[in-house]
């Protein structure tokens, strides 16, 4: 959860633009006829919707810098595509899941996780250009139906959200608006115009391979709601072989062709690894906020999310659920003014309180969840000049069951005064020149990181402890916060 005073979202807003025919229309890449299912106006009015969510929702990475430098890059390339038109954006979202995808319209998002993987400029290069070609090729746009549109949504809850028709589906199905699948086929081709797409700007398309390598080598343990490129993208191995058989085809070496390896490690010295703490984190149900100076127990048993507006828990049972997120009116009594506003939302019983020593409003309410009555409670608390707004709510028939939990729930919000907590920091990746030949356990004993050797190897994209770095190899280490 990030300092922001803007209510979460959820991801069904994305794809609220009707999918309606607009008759045939010729593939700008392949030159093939094509059933278009929304005009390009359409499509960029779509993208750019679920780009605003995006980086609301999960949040850019804190280092404009790197922003500008992946928008450049990304600009540049997509100049030269056959779509140039487009308003092209591109960020880098703070997840430490390594992932890059895109939406329609021309908006390409790389995760942290994925800039920590990779290891070369042309490495970005590469993966731009495959995230250009699905936008080029248009294959959001001939994939989705009217069918899967319906099929995608995120239950965080109709109380705040009333697009929403049911407390069904937990965080986390949302997500996949962002990472729909593309067919073998699209993922081929967009394979092609991104190899194309790199060697036309001058990049050595072989660390398209070394990328994906890397990639091949993920483990699928999660670190993050979203989810990695193993579960979005087909297996890389089949697509290396091919990439290696256009490599073979080049009439001129790519090993003339610029890398950028020094260039792209000095962009990335100093990003954050891994999920950064000043951000929020949990203690099993206990959610500890260093920078806001909270803790908020969660229900046991739960499942949570913390995202950057909002952090969020959904009963076991799939039909409960409490969300925290930052009200922007300066007191109490403004925020529930606000909420109560909603259609369909209707106030019940309410009380001023002191919650561990902090001035709270507490109120009953009723809603619809589509044919479902909701009931929950709505807590304001008054915190460090911010106002925390935390929802509580379960279908109406089970509100009894779990009305003490809500509220014992909204009584542990209370200030963090652990100095352990407070002073946490992230880990970050920190670049080092090897002085000598050496092995890369030899570097590891040397230049030690907080992270196994094997996921040091990974992130290095060498084969193992025994390969030996060059004298003058850039390698990375991670370093934990200080």
């Amino acid at each position: 959860m990030h300092q922001s005073p803007r209510h979460l979202r959820t991801f069904l807003l994305l794809f609220l633009v009707t999918a309606t025919a607009a008759g045939c229309a010729r593939n700008p890449v392949t030159g093939q006829l094509q059933v278009a299912l929304m005009t390009e106006a359409q499509e960029i009015q779509m993208g750019g919707t679920a780009a605003v969510e995006v980086e609301r929702t999960i949040g850019l990475v804190d280092d404009p810098a790197l922003q500008a430098y992946i928008q450049e890059l990304g600009e540049r390339m997509a100049q030269e595509s056959e779509r140039p038109a487009l308003p092209w954006t591109f960020g880098v979202v703070d997840d430490p899941t390594p992932n890059a995808f895109a939406l329609p319209g021309g908006y390409i998002y790389f995760t942290r996780g994925m800039m920590s993987l990779m290891s070369s400029e042309a490495q970005l290069a590469t993966v731009l250009g495959h995230e250009i070609g699905h936008v080029t090729a248009r294959h959001h746009v001939t994939r989705m139906s009217r069918a899967q549109l319906a099929q995608l949504g995120l239950g965080l809850g109709t109380v705040l959200f009333p697009e929403l028709e049911t407390l069904g589906a937990f965080a986390g199905a949302g997500f996949q608006l962002l990472f729909l699948q593309h067919s073998r086929s699209a993922e081929r081709q967009a394979d092609d115009l991104g190899f194309r797409y790199a060697l036309e700007q001058g990049y050595d398309v072989r660390e398209m391979a070394n990328v994906f390598a890397a990639l091949a080598r993920l483990g699928e343990e999660q670190q993050s709601p979203l989810p990695s490129w193993l579960m979005t993208h087909p297996a890389p191995e089949d697509r290396i072989t091919v990439i290696e058989e256009r490599i073979a085809e080049l009439e001129v070496s790519p090993a003339t062709m610029r890398r950028g390896r020094p260039d792209y490690l000095a962009r990335i010295d100093g990003l954050v690894y891994g999920t950064n703490p000043r951000n929020g984190f949990f203690r099993d149900a206990l959610f500890l906020h260093p920078d806001l100076r909270f803790q908020l127990t969660f229900p046991s048993g739960w499942r949570t999310q913390n995202m950057a507006q909002a952090v969020i828990a959904g009963s076991p049972q799939q039909d409960a659920a409490m969300q925290l997120t930052l009200a922007g009116e300066a007191t109490p009594e403004e925020a529930a003014t606000r909420f109560f506003r909603q259609e369909g939302v209707r106030a019940g019983q309410s009380a001023r309180r002191t919650i561990n020593g902090l001035p709270a409003l507490l109120v009953g309410f009723e809603a619809r969840a589509g044919e479902v009555p909701v009931r929950g409670i709505a807590a304001f608390i008054s915190y460090r000049e911010r106002i925390y707004q935390i929802l509580t709510y379960s279908a109406a028939p089970t509100f009894a069951r779990y009305e003490p939990i809500f509220s014992r729930s909204i009584g542990s919000f209370a200030p963090l005064t652990d100095p352990e907590v407070l002073g946490v920091q992230p880990n970050r990746l920190r670049i080092v020149r090897v002085p000598e030949a050496m092995t890369f356990a030899d570097f590891n004993r040397r230049f030690p990181s907080i992270i196994p050797i094997a996921e040091l190897a990974l992130i290095n994209q060498v084969a193992g402890p025994e390969e030996v770095l060059p004298a003058g190899f850039q390698a990375k280490r991670v370093v934990g916060g200080s």
